[in-house]
């Protein structure tokens, strides 16, 4: 049986409230900062079909064996060990014994990275499982806290610091990238989260940006690893999300986020997070009132 980390994930919690997420499979929040969500997750068997997502998912397993497909290649990682999953990489996730799996992991936008890599393209970490005390101590001064807000001169520091480790194992040094191809892909992104609310066309980009259609595509996916189209999608799940989490009902959070049926909210919701949202639904709400005050929109 492989062994949990004990008290060092579970600084900052409550012991009762440890034992209350111990009862079965959930999801718990963490208060959010801006491009940057938490969760601690505990799952029994299967816990998400195949799915990607456009930031990067970095988290330490806790106890039991995590197990994904990713790459090609079935991996396992063990408690104390670190996962490093790559902006539009597909992968799945569940427990790899009947004990479950109990993991806390950050979802971090590529922007937040970008903007202390000197201009150089994202860090691309091969080895999707990885061992490293500094790099899961930097995680889990993140992580353990889960209960609380994270205050600006915090993020900053630990993303300077996930940065360094973060280049230290994708080994080969960054390609520099150029100044048009930041510029563009910088006011695109800009432009498509202010409008996120509605369809935004390519006209519009090309407006902003200055480049036609198809060079600002490869100069976004350049540099956020995914495309414009899915940017804007991945801002409106991520508000469903939230809106999910607060108690809102699943038909009237799809029509606030700007998707035509509740059966299209669906597919797209599975596409990028691996469950239904109804699934999710359960997973974030179904706790008692001892969590209560863990909960907030990531």
């Amino acid at each position: 049986m492989a062994h949990g980390l004990g008290g060092e994930a579970l600084e900052g919690l409550e012991r009762s409230c440890a034992d209350v997420i111990a009862a079965g499979d959930r999801i718990v929040s963490a208060p959010g900062a801006i491009g940057l969500e938490r969760i601690e997750a505990r799952f029994h068997g299967n816990a998400f079909d195949l799915h990607r997502h456009d930031t990067y998912a970095i988290g330490v397993t806790l106890d039991g064996v995590q197990r994904f497909h990713y790459r090609g290649a079935l991996r396992h990682s063990l408690p104390g060990q670190v996962i490093v999953l790559h902006p539009d990489e597909p992968h799945d996730g569940g427990a790899g014994t009947e004990d479950g799996l109990r993991y806390r992991i950050l979802y971090l936008e590529p922007s937040l990275l970008l903007d202390c890599l000197a201009g150089t393209a994202l860090p691309f970490v091969e080895d999707a499982v990885v061992s490293d005390p500094g790099l899961r101590g930097t995680l889990l001064s993140a992580l353990a806290p889960l209960d609380k807000e994270l205050d600006d001169l915090f993020v900053a520091d630990f993303i300077a610091q996930l940065a360094q480790h973060l280049k230290h194992h994708a080994g080969e040094p960054a390609r520099p990238m150029g100044r048009t191809a930041w510029r563009a892909a910088a006011l695109a992104r800009d432009y498509i989260e202010e409008n996120a609310g509605r369809s935004v066309r390519s006209d519009e980009l090309e407006a902003v940006t200055g480049l036609d259609r198809y060079a600002l595509s490869r100069h976004f996916r350049a540099t956020f690893s995914t495309s414009p189209h899915r940017f804007l999608l991945m801002r409106r799940l991520q508000r469903a999300r939230r809106m999910i989490a607060t108690g809102e009902p699943l038909a009237e959070t799809a029509v606030a986020v700007g998707f035509s049926d509740q059966s299209h909210f669906n597919r797209h919701f599975k596409k990028a997070f691996g469950l239904t949202p109804g699934r999710w639904a359960a997973l974030v709400r179904g706790r008692d009132a001892k969590t209560s005050s863990l909960q907030a929109p990531a």
